[in-house]
């Protein structure tokens, strides 16, 4: 009890010796940190930037119960962690300087997620027509749902679309021989962003070898982001989802539709409460 009265006792003191210029200072970095937080919330770093959290937080409770050996490891492990940082956010880094070469860096860097519209039910008809007819006709088809983790990257790798949900145009794009046929369409709103897309392939042992490098991709795919997959086997004409790491194959197309209305729920709710904040900040 001594160490934490010790603790806020000195760090009292402190505040009451600010002056203008350090106010000033407190205030620009909790601007940068507050902007900075919202712009990696949509990308893949999130969830590491989590686990960085909780270990601050680790060596917080070290220093204020004067616990020694936590606090050298702590400190004796700064130099790897900055090396590992720059590794793990090396893609979200590069994707930054590359804006604020081209000039665009304010209004990317500073917009937080991107405000899409969410799929209506006429939208969901057509997808899951041309999904199974696809697999009637044992087309295989790679549809990837952006949802609030940006794929701008996996976007830039295909070939921009930016079209209408129409089930004709996705059997046009998987149609066998078509030269958009390789690779995953990404949806991003209520709009085909772009075909032809890249995706990494999952590393999981633990998956079947029978799957092929659609499955593997759609899966690798979602355990990077939060994305929604739809894969359509070319083999056997089967329809399987992934979601978080996870394959489910063989899915009825009442449960692929519910998957997808849950989904625009999930947004939807989100949405909501981002405007009640917005709302109670201009009452």
């Amino acid at each position: 009890m001594r160490g934490i009265r010790t603790f806020f006792d000195e760090y009292l003191i402190r505040l009451t010796r600010l002056k203008v210029g350090d106010i000033l200072e407190i205030l620009i970095i909790a601007i940068i940190i507050y902007y900075f937080l919202r712009w990696i919330k949509t990308t893949n770093a999130w969830a590491v930037l989590k686990g960085l959290v909780m270990l601050f937080l680790c060596w917080l409770v070290a220093y204020i119960f004067d616990l020694h050996a936590v606090q050298w490891i702590f400190v004796n492990a700064v130099g790897v962690g900055i090396t590992a940082l720059i590794i793990l956010f090396q893609p979200e880094l590069r994707r930054v300087l590359e804006q604020l070469g081209q000039k665009r860096f304010t209004p990317s860097f500073f917009s937080g997620s991107v405000d899409k519209e969410q799929l209506t039910p006429k939208d969901i008809e057509e997808l899951v027509k041309a999904v199974y007819r696809m697999a009637r006709d044992k087309t295989g088809a790679l549809i990837v749902f952006e949802r609030q983790i940006s794929l701008q990257e996996r976007i830039d790798s295909g070939i921009i679309l930016d079209a209408e949900i129409s089930s004709q145009l996705l059997l046009s794009i998987f149609e066998e021989g078509k030269p958009l046929h390789d690779g995953a369409v990404i949806v991003r709103g209520r709009r085909l962003a772009a075909a032809t897309c890249y995706l990494p392939l999952s590393k999981n042992m633990q998956l079947g070898k029978e799957l092929g490098t659609r499955h593997r991709a759609a899966v690798g795919v979602s355990e990077e982001t939060d994305s929604f997959t739809v894969v359509v086997s070319e083999e056997t004409g089967t329809v399987s989802t992934t979601k978080n790491g996870e394959i489910i194959r063989g899915i009825s197309g009442d449960r692929l539709k519910a998957e997808l209305y849950g989904m625009q729920a999930v947004a939807e709710k989100n949405k909501g409460r981002l405007f009640l904040k917005k709302r109670g900040k201009q009452v």
